[in-house]
């Protein structure tokens, strides 16, 4: 009789930092633990997460009580394995970083992107649970997206589908986004895109603002956010003003797939109704009317440092 494997490993790699964990089938983390990322050389990496992940792997019972691993990578891509081209990363071209895991550990192992990752983890311990039809945005440095149709996530049929982040909302004289194009949602609605715009707000508006005070160029979301919190109309017109264009997105996002849930996760979605009242009002206003009132908008349930280690350990257990 074979014995059951109660655990799985969750592995979210960031550009800076890669941060690992055990998870039971409960979506409880029993043990987590971090490296950098910054290693040139992919075997030293692998190596030195090996050396790192064998001691919690140790205080389980060993690598037997371990069913599998699942990994969210930048540009990492489900059906190949593969981490393909990934701007962020010190590793150029393709790494086969699924197979890697599996020779480094013996067990099987998964990967695929961030943001579908946490779409994974939402639908298995979060406020997705159940859920069948629901759209994960991400919204951080950039913005991610998690498409799940009929309880499977959409991966298209090179495994990168789902970049909602870089649909054009802005046609005419849109911002430069990091991916060449322009007007990408990305640029105005990720922490970085919600910085721009209160700076240009600060330009053109008259209005009096505690981040006038601010050297324009160290302003982050988080002090646009301390502003708006203290009452500075400026810094809720720009929450306004994100909200309107993230409420229009969603509204076509809506058109395509018909979910029960957007849910929203990530820095900006701590702004709690700062964010949530001008995206569902513009959400609203811009539906189709079959869809009108049947859509929910929810921030994500999951612990924001727990939520992508949880979420690629969601795909361990598929495996």
């Amino acid at each position: 009789m074979q014995m059951e494997k109660p655990y799985v490993i969750g592995i979210d790699m960031g550009g800076t930092n890669t941060v690992f964990g055990i998870v039971d089938a409960r979506g409880n983390v029993i043990a987590k633990g971090a490296i950098k990322t910054d290693n040139p050389d992919i075997k030293e990496y692998i190596h030195e997460l090996k050396v790192e992940l064998d001691k919690q792997i140790e205080l389980v019972g060993g690598i037997e009580k371990i069913k599998g691993i699942g990994a969210g990578c930048p540009n990492g891509n489900y059906y190949t394995g593969n981490i393909e081209f990934a701007p962020n990363l010190p590793w150029k071209g393709v790494v086969p970083f699924a197979k890697q895991l599996e020779n480094t550990f013996g067990i099987p192992a998964a990967i695929t992107n961030d943001a579908n990752a946490a779409a994974v983890g939402e639908m298995t311990y979060g406020v997705a649970r159940g859920m069948k039809n629901f759209i994960m945005i991400t919204l951080g440095t950039g913005v991610g997206s998690g498409i799940v149709i009929d309880g499977k996530i959409v991966y298209g049929h090179d495994g990168f589908a789902g970049e909602l982040g870089h649909v054009r909302v802005i046609r005419n004289n849109g911002r430069i986004c990091g991916c060449g194009r322009e007007g990408c949602l990305e640029t105005y609605t990720s922490a970085t895109g919600v910085a721009r715009t209160a700076r240009e707000f600060l330009e053109m508006s008259e209005k009096d603002s505690s981040l006038r005070f601010l050297e324009p160029k160290t302003i982050t979301s988080k002090d646009v956010y301390d502003a708006a919190m203290n009452g500075d109309e400026l810094a809720k017109d720009v929450f306004d003003y994100t909200g309107k264009i993230l409420g229009e997105a969603l509204s076509d996002f809506v058109a395509f797939s018909a979910p029960e849930a957007i849910v929203l996760f990530g820095g900006l979605a701590k702004s709690g109704d700062l964010i949530m009242k001008p995206v569902v009002e513009n959400m609203e206003k811009n539906l189709l009317k079959i869809w009108k009132g049947k859509v929910k908008v929810l921030f994500s349930a999951l612990k924001e440092a727990d939520a992508a280690v949880l979420g690629a350990s969601a795909l361990a257990w598929e495996l």
